[in-house]
């Protein structure tokens, strides 16, 4: 499973809101929703939020293998 859990402890740690990357970077909230439910997003969104954080992939998600069955 991907865990967005690292974007929200960035966002945290730089002091900047989920309403700043809205109306100021032009993120949608349909975006921001699909992070929060850990849904799947594309590279070149994953490469946005890089630009717009100034950091690494490491810092937008992690892999949490899956418990076996």
């Amino acid at each position: 499973m991907i865990s967005y859990k690292p974007f929200y402890n960035l966002l945290k740690e730089k002091e900047i809101s989920t309403y700043k990357l809205i109306n100021t970077y032009g993120l949608s909230s349909s975006l921001l929703n699909r992070l929060r439910h850990n849904k799947p997003i594309n590279t070149t969104t994953i490469n946005d939020l890089c630009k717009i954080l100034d950091c690494s992939i490491e810092n937008i998600l992690e892999y949490i293998p899956d418990e076996e069955a």
